[in-house]
């Protein structure tokens, strides 16, 4: 069956453990276009093809493509999904921080954790005969608490049918934008206070042991001392807000010309300590998490961006919820730390 005769129908949002996609994608594979014209794309965007909807550039069509048809309409859903997730993955820290990611089809989740002791650390020689050191994983005692993140999205049809669905675009990436904001803040608390488990991130004061220096100011020696905390794991992600970074990037060490032609050249910046610096307004001002990024945290996610298709197809927009439903978990305690400036 060809891409140009698939009958679309609101049920195929319906489908157990498959996306609008993933069903497109069982009817319509991509691998039988190989060598075509069409190599590269996915079922959807052959749908959008076949209706002649042109969802990006100056030659955009206009909202009221999609409702040219009832097959067409099926793909509006989709289509705002979609444009979401773009804005949800623009500047988005989380694949920064996250260290695995977990998607479910349930609204309940018990992670695992292993909190080795320091003999656990230890590397020894297992003598002939003798038994092997052991690593004990254990479920966790509370599940994660999953979020429901989202906006609603409240327009008439008449007053989109004619925009462009380029700058149409432009508004569901900005909806995506708030819900990563959102999640991150999420991803921020349990990383600092822990998810329920009794496994908040130790936290360090300039000025008090084991750190030095004078509270309130900050200089590379306390960033060194700080880095020492993460034995036997790295440092290798900082978190911070604007005003903390500012300060941080005003440290002589960390104004070294590679590190700014790294900046200029790549627009990331990276400390002398090895780590990747990351600017969030989910921090608080004198904070600054550290973590590593390998081994802190588990995004579990009960499946993607969902939409409310029933009305996005049948009402032609009005009012319709988009959201995102996820949590977070800490993984191995002594991977995210705290410095309280």
């Amino acid at each position: 069956m060809g891409y140009d005769n698939l009958r679309l129908e609101k049920g195929m949002y319906r489908q157990q453990g498959m996306s609008f996609t993933q069903v497109l994608e069982s009817l319509d594979p991509s691998e039988n276009y190989r060598g075509t014209a069409l190599e590269g794309t996915d079922a959807f965007q052959r749908q959008l093809k076949r209706f002649g909807i042109r969802a990006k550039g100056a030659g955009s069509s206009p909202v009221e493509k999609f409702f040219s048809t009832m097959d067409s309409a099926v793909l509006f859903p989709e289509y705002i999904a979609r444009t979401v997730r773009q804005g949800m993955e623009e500047g988005d820290i989380l694949p920064s921080i996250v260290a695995t990611t977990t998607i479910i089809d349930a609204m309940d989740y018990r992670s695992i954790y292993s909190v080795p002791t320091d003999d656990d650390k230890a590397l020894k020689d297992v003598a002939e005969g003798a038994s092997i050191p052991t690593t004990e994983v254990k479920t966790k005692e509370h599940l994660v608490s999953l979020t429901k993140r989202g906006r609603m999205l409240v327009a008439s049809y008449e007053a989109i049918r004619f925009q462009k669905l380029d700058l149409f675009g432009v508004m569901l990436r900005q909806i995506g934008a708030y819900i990563q904001k959102q999640q991150l803040a999420d991803a921020v608390t349990v990383l600092t206070a822990g998810d329920g488990n009794s496994n908040a991130a130790a936290s360090f004061t300039v000025g008090t042991s084991p750190i030095s220096g004078t509270k309130g100011t900050l200089a590379y020696d306390q960033l060194v001392e700080f880095w020492g905390q993460f034995d036997p794991y790295t440092m290798n992600t900082i978190l911070c807000s604007t005003g903390t970074m500012t300060k941080m990037l005003k440290i002589p060490e960390l104004q070294n010309p590679m590190t700014g032609l790294n900046f200029q050249g790549t627009g990331k910046l990276t400390t002398p300590l090895g780590a990747q610096l990351h600017r969030t307004g989910a921090v608080t001002d004198g904070m600054i998490i550290g973590l590593d990024n390998r081994y802190a945290l588990e995004q579990v996610k009960a499946g993607e961006v969902l939409v409310e298709y029933d009305k996005l197809i049948d009402q032609q927009l009005e009012r319709a919820a988009i959201t995102s439903i996820a949590g977070f978990a800490k993984i191995c305690d002594g991977a995210a730390c705290v410095l309280n400036v």
